[in-house]
């Protein structure tokens, strides 16, 4: 295959400029009367309409990407083509855009999982002619019905095909999606003459290449046009402010945001972080809402409006809300923390300032940001071990099986083991099917030097990222030179090019107020409720719904891992290389307090302890000293039965791992059966922190069993978000 190039020179249509004024009058229409193409606008339209060709567009976010392909679809459309299929990752944060499609008469419509009651009428209305846009979400293009059955008929009637935010196509690229390298299989059923546009802001060099390639899939055809412009964004005055801790953090957002002008987005590293800022911002007298991927999509929506709308000073967001959205007037991006990649980093702030004069763009680093990093970093590629173990399972099996059966055979985490099997779809080794997934028998191989290359990338990023924060030269021009943008030089607007610098003082009465709310303990932790399914296949004869006499109550947990407050200090006690020693005094007068605010109907009795291999020390001191200050009776301890294997790590494994070793001695059970005699109540079941929540589970249905009417888990911390 060819060396894909950015040779832009493309031979003239044979109606000479009628096709140009055609094309500027959709953009008038689209954009208003005052628009008018840029000239690599015009050099892509002109590529897909003329020449049905396939080109790839990487421009800084607010170029007017997405005018390319409107306008080539109201072209495209005029000349009798069908429909365009745009493929995008985040189509809630899209409706403005059909909105304006819509406005210059360009008739859009979406399938996605939010709408999966429509489907079937808007099936019948692209079949009709009625429908100019239809906008697919990457997870359909494997989903079954819609591969086999839609998508076909798709390929074959497209009129233009677009893939936008087209580095998650790539593995090197800082957001990479499995389901978007699917779009390869698309693009090489395509029929010959459908032209095709990928678009993304954030492509570096090797992205780029490796995009342009994929999008030649289909045999011998003319190089991919690559129109790749400057990354420059005038408005943006980039800036890093450095603070100590957390609580000098949200003093300085409560402080700040009230001062810079208009809307804007702060961004967080984790949910908890998103929604701890949120609350305390509520607290200090801002508007603002939170935005995870947790979020309700009902109330994501409503959120996305009030921000568009100036409703709100900020939404305190994840990195849920990014691709796609569009508010031209967004005055600011602060991130509380910094993202793993100056890629990314660019990506989220280009969501500022593109029409207005001036967006503030501060970074608010964090010293736990690389420990977070650390945590959410469980999500590359598995040992060949594990992989061929699962191909060998669905291989043996002989029927499809779902993730969740896959689960009981397979120790991986339901979302790296979703993950993995992408990855093996494409490459052509699984294949996805009603019931689950099946192994193809293809011939596969283990790409060793490639995962690893990929995932030495994504150190560099990190190191680069911590480069980024300490620059004593243009922030813009680094950032610019990460995505290889040719035309980099420093901007003279940024803090370190201009020697002005965010003020980091904080008002002390602020300070107090946010160390009183990150120092707030407690997080509940919600009873399991039902088994997994399949447990059967790992010996273990649990089905359906706990019953209720066996359910633990809702527990509660000093704090989250991803906390930016307790999860500082909990990430710290309960690293793997931290020693086993007893529980500090800070620690258990936070637990303390959770005790005093937990609001349980009827107050526990006892304590019991949860065994652990690795922390007695810490687990069976804490439970002491909370029987002496509660006054509450010391039961005794769970046990192990027989040697315990390396810790299992999804849920149906720990399940049966724990079913299968946890055990109610007969001192435990001697002592609970005389402390309920004397004095019936709810006990503790205490341990130092809970994944997959089995253990407790577990450990509460024994006690039960054993004679406790209620058991509360308690732990220091618990894992998410």
């Amino acid at each position: 295959m060819a060396t894909p190039t950015a040779d832009t020179t493309v031979p003239a249509d044979a109606s000479g400029g009628a096709l140009r004024e055609q094309a500027e009058a959709h953009l008038r229409a689209l954009a208003g009367d005052s628009a008018r193409l840029r000239e690599d606008q015009w050099t892509a339209i002109r590529a897909l309409v003329a020449e049905h060709r396939r080109a790839l567009v990487v421009q800084r976010t607010g170029w007017g990407k997405s005018a390319v392909y409107f306008v080539a679809t109201a072209l495209r459309r005029a000349e009798g083509a069908g429909p365009t299929v745009i493929v995008s990752p985040l189509l809630a944060l899209m409706r403005n855009q059909i909105s304006a499609a819509e406005r210059a008469g360009i008739r859009a419509r979406t399938i996605n999982s939010s709408n999966t009651t429509a489907w079937e009428a808007t099936y019948a209305d692209v079949a009709a002619g009625e429908v100019d846009v239809l906008l697919v979400s990457p997870e359909r293009l494997n989903n079954p019905e819609f591969r086999d059955r839609v998508l076909p008929e798709l390929a074959a009637g497209a009129g233009l095909v677009v893939i936008d935010e087209a580095h998650c196509v790539s593995d090197w690229g800082h957001d990479f999606r499995p389901d978007y390298r699917r779009i390869r299989s698309l693009l090489h059923d395509l029929p010959d003459g459908v032209p095709v546009l990928a678009t993304t802001a954030t492509a570096n060099e090797r992205v780029t290449r490796d995009v342009a390639e994929q999008l030649q899939a289909g045999g011998e055809r003319q190089d991919t046009l690559v129109l790749r412009g400057s990354l420059e964004r005038e408005s943006l005055r980039l800036a890093v402010a450095r603070l100590p801790d957390p609580t000098a953090r949200l003093s300085w957002l409560a402080e700040h945001l009230p001062k810079i002008h208009g809307s804007g987005i702060v961004y967080t590293l984790t949910v908890s972080a998103a929604q701890e800022t949120a609350r305390f911002l509520r607290e200090q007298g801002l508007e603002v809402r939170a935005y995870t991927g947790q979020t309700d999509p009902d109330e994501r929506r409503e959120a996305e409006d009030d921000l568009l709308a100036n409703r709100v000073k900020a939404l305190v967001a994840t990195s849920a809300l990014g691709m796609g959205f569009d508010k031209p007037d967004l005055g600011f991006v602060v991130h509380l923390g910094a993202p793993q990649s100056p890629i990314s980093y660019y990506q989220q702030v280009g969501r500022a300032g593109r029409g207005v004069e001036r967006a503030e763009v501060v970074l608010l680093p964090g010293r736990e940001d690389t420990q977070i990093w650390e945590y959410f970093a469980g999500l590359s590629f598995p040992p060949e071990q594990t992989v061929r173990q699962t191909l060998d399972v669905l291989a043996a099996e002989g029927r499809p099986l779902s993730v969740a059966a896959l689960e009981t055979r397979v120790d991986l985490r339901r979302t790296r083991l979703e993950q993995m099997l992408k990855v093996l779809d494409v490459d052509g080794a699984v294949r996805r099917v009603r019931g689950g997934w099946e192994a193809t028998g293809r011939p596969w191989s283990y790409d060793a030097e490639r995962y690893a290359a990929v995932t030495e990338a994504r150190e560099r990023e990190q190191r680069a990222m911590l480069d980024y924060i300490d620059l004593d030269t243009c922030r813009m021009e680094f950032l610019r030179r990460q995505l290889d943008d040719p035309e980099s030089v420093a901007c003279g607007r940024c803090d370190v090019c201009t020697g002005e610098y965010w003020n980091t003082d904080v008002d002390p009465g602020r300070r107090e107020a946010a160390a009183e709310h990150l120092d707030r303990p407690g997080t509940p932790i919600a009873p399991r409720r039902q088994w997994p399914s399949g447990m059967d296949t790992l010996g273990v004869g649990l089905t359906g719904k706990i019953k209720d006499d066996l359910r633990a109550g809702e527990g509660r947990a000093l704090g989250r891992l991803t906390d930016i407050g307790w999860g500082n200090e909990l990430r710290r006690v309960l690293a793997d290389d931290a020693p086993d020693a007893p529980v500090d005094e800070r620690m258990l007068q936070g637990v303390v307090r959770v005790l005093a605010t937990w609001g349980w109907e009827r107050r526990p009795v006892g304590v019991v302890v949860m065994p652990s291999r690795t922390r007695p020390a810490l687990i069976n001191d804490l439970a002491s000293r909370l029987s002496r200050l509660g006054r509450l009776t010391p039961i005794g301890a769970l046990e192990y039965g027989g040697a315990v294997e390396q810790r299992k790590h999804n849920s149906a494994m720990r399940l049966a791992q724990v079913y299968a070793s946890l055990r109610v001695g007969d001192e435990l059970r001697e002592r609970l059966a005389a402390v309920q005699a004397e004095t019936p109540g709810p006990v503790l079941l205490v341990d130092d922190y809970t994944d997959t929540g089995w253990s407790l589970t577990v450990g509460a249905a024994l006690l039960r069993s054993a004679g406790a009417p209620e058991v509360l888990p308690l732990t220091l911390a618990t894992t998410g978000g």
